[in-house]
């Protein structure tokens, strides 16, 4: 199956597929010729536009219904770096901020930096690690200490307690979206401004179905596809009812993999789908791909002109020119 549908089912949250004797082979290179071991990441970026990420992480959370998970801390704090490697190697933590948040630790130096997104968020930092909870309109949902989630061992480790941060993180999470509630809005809006509705489906794990996303949320994307289109995502995952959705408009999902997307009347009859010669194309990211991308688009048109088709080809091509092929994997679930 090509590479651009998110299909197997052997990895965890969406990482990339790493064959294990590869894996093995790497690391017998690394002792071998002695290498250095890779740093691991630090908690915070401390040369980060905290502003501008969190802009960038408000309007993701506002186009998925999620929320923001702000991490206040830095890296000279000990218990920030315990609680950022709980949350990102804690299974189950993991799968809740993939789904549910948009993550984003945001340093706070030595109290000193960031001071005006700290007062914007209400957040009385008495101490870090601090959490504050935003909806995708900014809105606080919740600031919150962290002392009441630590732990230490009988060993004397500190730790992070994961079953009551998953407990905080569960209560702060957006309510679920209905699937046909929000298919229905899209063909209501389809016909009162005469256009079409572009349906597609995804999920948090799957990262071409991100990249579909990321495509489509481009301004001068978003404006050339909304002259014919009213766009809808549904999250099989995420939202109530969006299997059977799919279901109902590819009774082959299983097979077909995701992203999977078909254009619809204002009816809901299916004029084109993404099912091309070899199959679902998943995202567009290759020559024949995007050929059968353009030719539903050619054969659905009534409002795109010839230059709009161009301006989707070539933002394609160029997507397609980057030589990263990685099927990556559903989660298994809880």
């Amino acid at each position: 199956m090509i590479c651009r549908i998110c299909i197997s089912a052997a990895l965890l949250l969406g990482l990339a597929f790493v064959p294990a004797r590869a894996r093995d082979d790497a690391a017998a290179k690394d002792v071998k010729t002695k290498a250095p071991a890779k740093p691991k990441p630090k908690a915070y970026n401390e040369k980060a536009d905290a502003q501008a990420d969190l802009q960038a992480a408000l309007k993701r959370a506002k186009a998925d219904n999620k929320r923001v998970l702000i991490q206040w801390g830095g890296n000279w704090c000990g218990w920030c770096v315990l609680l950022h490697e709980r949350f990102t190697t804690d299974a189950e933590l993991r799968r809740k901020l993939l789904y549910e948040y948009e993550y984003l630790p945001i340093d706070v130096g030595h109290m000193d930096k960031n001071k005006d997104i700290v007062e914007r968020c209400q957040a009385t930092l008495k101490g870090v690690p601090y959490l504050t909870v935003l909806d995708g309109d900014g809105k606080v949902i919740a600031n919150q200490p962290t002392d009441p989630f630590e732990t230490k061992s009988e060993d004397g480790k500190n730790g992070h307690d994961p079953k009551k941060l998953l407990a905080f993180l569960t209560e702060h999470q957006a309510k679920a979206l209905v699937a046909e509630e929000l298919l229905h809005a899209a063909f209501e809006k389809a016909e009162q401004t005469d256009r079409e509705v572009f349906l597609h489906f995804g999920a948090p794990w799957c990262g071409w179905c991100r990249r579909l996303d990321a495509w489509l949320a481009r301004p001068e994307i978003a404006t050339t596809i909304g002259k014919e289109f009213v766009e809808v995502k549904i999250d099989i995952d995420r939202m109530d009812g969006g299997k059977a959705v799919l279901a109902r408009y590819n009774p082959m999902a299983d097979k077909a993999g995701i992203p999977w997307f078909a254009f619809l009347d204002s009816k809901g009859k299916a004029l084109a789908t993404s099912d091309g010669p070899k199959g679902n194309i998943g995202f567009p990211g290759n020559e024949m791909e995007i050929g059968h991308f353009l030719k539903m688009l050619d054969t659905t048109k009534r409002h795109l002109a010839k230059e709009d088709l161009d301006q989707l080809q070539a933002s394609l091509m160029a997507e397609s020119k980057p030589p990263v092929r990685q099927v990556q994997s559903k989660p298994s679930e809880k």
